[in-house]
């Protein structure tokens, strides 16, 4: 009997094997999930890892799920106006024809939905076009379609924090032009793949034809999505979006909606399903599907844009929730040093992004601090025209004033006080003792200018 428990038991070898790789699993997630964030290398391993962490974090946080709901239902109001402003541009190019063959491809199932579809859209345009007034119908068409892209700026917006949309001229301008110009692309697009086919055909000998073919028009397919979303990756949010992150996001994203597109018309044996149960119906929970998932790539890659050109900004994000209050004193008086000695030698004044990349802070600690000397007054952001520039910081008195005495009291006495009834009354000795403190800092620290600070410089270029 002892000898068979004996036989059970883990032997010393693998039992250290077996603690080896957990204690690794172990250290691995700490890093992945926390740890990550304390690593001050840039490499691209810790770059990914961090991009990753920050898209996962934001994805729940965020809450993609219902923005994707709410701009599936606002699609499917949009969709009939949508399509009629297609077809309207469509015919002026001769294109109808294209566009119609290509939703009869993207839906094979759907055959008599479509035709019904088509009919409405005629009916918009008849009602746009024959109307007591004309222009109403097409205000209508373009209105529909902009306050589906508002709420899209809107969605890409909150994903990159941006509290402030584009002003309503801009809205107008700009939505128009989309408004214009992406049906144009379309039809465009639809008409290249078929000049790419019959090229081909013209060109190759007639047993290359067929797959040649299909391999280019799926390249070409994939290749103008990828354009599409880093487009509107770039262009969409009210922000400057780097080039690089945009194209990374759009051809995850591109890549991730042509499956979908792929999953979506190969899936014939789950759409007769649905035939089965919901008749001609069944097109409405399948096209609810389709939409949700779409928006759900294209909002989880606008998140991957973000998380890859921002992921610098949540460094040490755990010391900055719990910093102390002689830390953050001592990194405000610092930033308000570089503010300082830069206005008086005359040079560049430097925005929150670059006081944190000169100086190697955190930039939400940066970001932090500076918004607690604009709010005391003590620094001001210097006008730019651009809207999308991130504004410098300067003085907002004259440097006389900075002192490290005045700077102090003015951060302690920032916000509320003296709000709790009879507080002085029951604590008047440990308030005699404070002010004992008060005047002996304000003694020696009124001595001290901050322009007479010297500290040093950074070993970036000075501009």
């Amino acid at each position: 009997m002892s000898s068979q428990s004996q036989s059970t038991q883990p032997t010393p070898e693998k039992s250290g094997l077996v603690d080896r790789v957990t204690a690794w699993g172990q250290r691995t997630w700490e890093y992945v999930s926390a740890g990550v964030w304390r690593d001050t290398r840039s490499g691209w391993k810790v770059n990914v890892i961090k991009t990753l962490n920050l898209t996962v974090r934001s994805f729940f946080n965020k809450d993609l799920q219902t923005q994707a709901c709410s701009l599936t239902y606002q699609t499917m109001l949009a969709i009939v106006p949508a399509l009629a402003l297609l077809f309207a541009i469509g015919r002026g190019f001769g294109f109808q024809n294209i566009i119609k063959s290509q939703l009869f491809h993207l839906f094979p199932s759907q055959q008599y939905a479509l035709e019904v579809g088509l009919r409405f859209i005629d009916g918009a345009l008849a009602q746009a076009s024959e109307g007591v007034f004309v222009g109403v119908g097409i205000v209508v068409l373009l209105w529909t379609i902009i306050s589906l892209l508002m709420s899209v700026e809107d969605s890409f917006n909150s994903i990159w924090n941006i509290r402030e949309g584009r002003s309503i001229f801009r809205k107008l301008t700009d939505y128009t032009a989309i408004c214009i110009i992406l049906p144009i692309l379309m039809i465009c697009s639809g008409g290249l793949q078929i000049l790419v086919s019959t090229t081909i055909q013209k060109i190759l000998p007639a047993h290359f034809i067929s797959p040649v073919t299909a391999v280019l028009l799926d390249v070409a397919s994939y290749v103008l999505a990828w354009l599409f979303f880093t487009a509107a990756y770039m262009l969409i949010p009210n922000t400057k979006v780097k080039f690089t992150n945009a194209f990374i996001a759009g051809v995850l994203a591109g890549t991730a909606f042509q499956v979908l597109q792929w999953l979506f018309a190969s899936g014939q044996l789950y759409v007769s399903k649905y035939n089965a149960i919901y008749g001609t119906f069944s097109f409405l929970p399948l096209m609810l599907l389709w939409l949700q998932f779409s928006w759900l790539i294209t909002l989880t890659g606008a998140l991957i844009c973000y998380s890859s050109q921002n992921f610098f900004r949540f460094s040490f994000e755990e010391e900055i929730d719990t910093v102390s209050l002689d830390y953050r004193r001592r990194v405000a008086l610092s930033v308000l040093t570089v503010i300082v000695h830069r206005f008086e030698t005359k040079q560049k004044p430097l925005t929150v992004d670059e006081i944190s990349a000169r100086y190697e802070i955190p930039p939400r600690l940066t970001e932090l601090v500076a918004d607690e000397l604009i709010n005391t007054g003590l620094v001001t952001r210097e006008y730019l025209p651009d809207e999308q520039s991130q504004q410098p910081l300067i003085p907002a008195m004259g440097l006389d004033n900075y002192t490290i005495a005045s700077v102090l009291e003015t951060l302690r006495h920032k916000g509320s006080a003296d709000f709790i009834p009879q507080f002085a009354t029951h604590f008047a000795e440990i308030d005699k003792v404070l002010a004992q403190i008060d005047d002996a800092i304000k003694t020696t620290g009124d001595t001290i200018a901050i322009k007479d600070i010297s500290f040093i410089p950074s070993n970036i270029p000075q501009q």
